[in-house]
Parts: C-alpha cells; sequence; structure tokens
C-alpha cells in the first residue's frame, strides 16, 4: 500500500479508461471503423494502412450516406409514405447535383425510372395547321 488511498488509483484507471471504447465510439461515428480496416488490410490495396485511414474512410461514407438518406426521406414524405423505398433513393439521387454526379451511373434495383419528356417531344405552341403544313413538302 502506497498510503494514498482511492484517488492515487483513481488517476491511474482514468487514464486507462480514456482507451477504452471502440475506435468508432472514439471517432464520433456510427460506421465500423475496425472493419474497415479489416478490409483495407485484407484488400490489399496498399502494404501498410495507416491508423487514421479508416476512420477518415468511415467518415466520409457515413457522411454520403447520411446525406442520401435525408433526401430520400424528404422525397418519401414528399409522397406521404412512412417507408424509405428504393424509389424514394433513385429520386433523392437525381435531384441532388452532387449525389447526381457521384451515383448518376449506378444501377438501384426497384428504383424505376425518372419521368422525363425530351424537349423535341413536347407539344409546341402551335396548332395543328401549322405542324401540317410543315411537314408537308
Amino acid at each position: 500500500m502506497s498510503g494514498r488511498g482511492k484517488a492515487g488509483r483513481g488517476v491511474a484507471q482514468q487514464e486507462k479508461k480514456s482507451k477504452s471504447g471502440s475506435k468508432a465510439a472514439r471517432a464520433g461515428l456510427q460506421f465500423p471503423v475496425s472493419r474497415f480496416a479489416r478490409y483495407l488490410k485484407k484488400g490489399r490495396y496498399a502494404e501498410r494502412v495507416g491508423a487514421g485511414a479508416p476512420v477518415y474512410m468511415a467518415a466520409v461514407l457515413e457522411y454520403i450516406i447520411a446525406e442520401l438518406l435525408e433526401l430520400a426521406g424528404n422525397a418519401a414524405k414528399d409522397q406521404k409514405k412512412t417507408r424509405i423505398m428504393p424509389r424514394h433513393i433513385q429520386f433523392a439521387i437525381h435531384q441532388d447535383e452532387e449525389l447526381r454526379k457521384f451515383l448518376g451511373k449506378v444501377t438501384i434495383a426497384q428504383g424505376g425510372v425518372i419521368p422525363n419528356v425530351h424537349e423535341s417531344l413536347k407539344k409546341s405552341g402551335k396548332s395543328k395547321k401549322e405542324t401540317q403544313q410543315s411537314q408537308q413538302y
């Protein structure tokens, strides 16, 4: 016994406790940082993987998913639905310019198609007689 009582032991335990918890919890993220680290190592993308790489990757993916889910939730609410369906995700991607640039070529199962009518197919202000006259040679 050192004679310091519990006060001396408490300081050492507090220092050890700050290290406890998952890497995701320490980074303040919901996505699993350790799993990303494992996949980066197993994938052989590089010989070595730094400690910050999986944290950064998890943070970026969490941000993108949160943004996408927020917009998809708004699309679901606009259609008076309580659940987000693939169709709402499809609408969210095509309504946001940055997401469209990032995920524009992605096929989403059960997402449907975005309603679009080409400009040349839209009715113009011309009457039927004018269009028939312009088509006759």
